[in-house]
């Protein structure tokens, strides 16, 4: 059964809409928000605003981009949460007002589990798919989560972060550092010429599964702040230091956890998902432990791991074949389900 996805996301700052046929890509169109950075994070009352100019342009290019009419459309899916409210009305709000006019399905998804599910999205490249069951390391701004994935729909939590993400992590030392916002890429890319090993932070000792990182954003901020009391310019003077020690502190507090949940396990399909899985230390060391410990590790496309609608359309296509569907009448949530 041919069946065509239009997929709308709008979580955060993204407003992005995606058209797929089955798992294969049709179209994914992104508008990024760059209003934020004057502010250094992303202030929600802007997100919004610029959500509701762009939504429409980005889906008239969705469909343009896979030359496909509105009738050609089975079922709308879209981000019900969890992220900013304002964000996801106007996404929630297009989605219910399509679905209506065209008389189609409307499917509701959740923003961690669609980038879970952005590994069975089929494209050009497309050669390999993880197996059930599988581990997914789902990292971002807003979440730090080890799953254990059995299939499409039956998915166990293993560990959750206690307090911030690790993207959370990464973006305030940037900030604590004078770097712009979004700070965590530029951490990434300054620690490509630094040394991992300069400067040593703190891991937390945190039980079971479960992450911490507001215990290493408070040693980060003291550490410099000593420092600069000594040498004003120390921030500059070694900055590609710091960021490479900051990112291989972080990497590896989260792979001490993963190596830990495949070792209780005993599973070896490991994969990675969400905004941090972009980061080049976390890939590295991924595919490190894939040689070291015999893992089958699943990394993303960078298009994959940033927030997308293609995911949303995926995740829409599996629901839709099961024929969940939602009612007009649900609400978006701003925490994870």
């Amino acid at each position: 059964m041919s069946v065509n996805i239009l997929g709308i996301e709008s979580s955060c700052d993204d407003t992005s809409a995606a058209i797929l046929n089955k798992r294969k890509i049709l179209a994914n169109v992104t508008a990024n928000q760059q209003i934020h950075k004057d502010f250094g994070g992303v202030v929600p009352e802007l997100a919004s605003r610029a959500h509701q100019q762009n939504i429409i342009p980005v889906i008239d290019k969705a469909f343009k981009d896979a030359k496909l009419n509105k009738s050609d459309i089975h079922a709308i899916a879209f981000t019900n949460g969890p992220g900013l409210l304002g964000s996801l009305l106007v996404g929630a709000s297009f989605a219910k007002s399509f679905s209506l006019a065209l008389n189609i399905p409307l499917i509701e998804i959740n923003h961690m589990h669609a980038h879970i599910l952005a590994h069975f999205i089929e494209d050009d490249t497309s050669k390999d798919f993880p197996e059930f069951p599988f581990l997914c390391l789902t990292v971002s701004g807003g979440h730090t989560q080890i799953m254990l994935v059995r299939d499409y729909f039956d998915m166990q939590l293993l560990g959750n972060t206690i307090d911030d993400a690790a993207g959370e992590a990464f973006d305030k030392a940037a900030k604590i550092m004078g770097l712009p916002y979004p700070g965590g890429p530029l951490v990434d890319k300054l620690a490509k010429d630094g040394n991992p090993y300069a400067h040593k932070f703190p891991h937390p000792k945190i039980p079971n599964l479960d992450f911490s990182f507001s215990g290493l954003k408070t040693s980060i901020l003291y550490y410099l702040r000593d420092k600069l009391k000594i040498d004003e310019n120390y921030i500059e003077k070694n900055k590609n230091d710091l960021s490479a020690s900051i990112q291989h502190t972080i990497v590896e507090i989260l792979m001490e956890k993963l190596r830990k949940a495949a070792n209780e396990t005993g599973i070896k399909q490991v994969a990675i998902a969400g905004g941090v899985s972009a980061n080049s230390g976390l890939r590295n060391a991924m595919l490190a432990e894939e040689k070291k410990s015999g893992w089958k590790v699943f990394i993303p496309k960078f298009e994959y791991c940033t927030d997308n609608a293609a995911m949303i359309a995926v995740t829409g296509y599996f629901k839709y074949m099961r024929g969940d569907f939602a009612g007009r009448e649900i609400t978006p949530y701003t925490r994870y389900k």
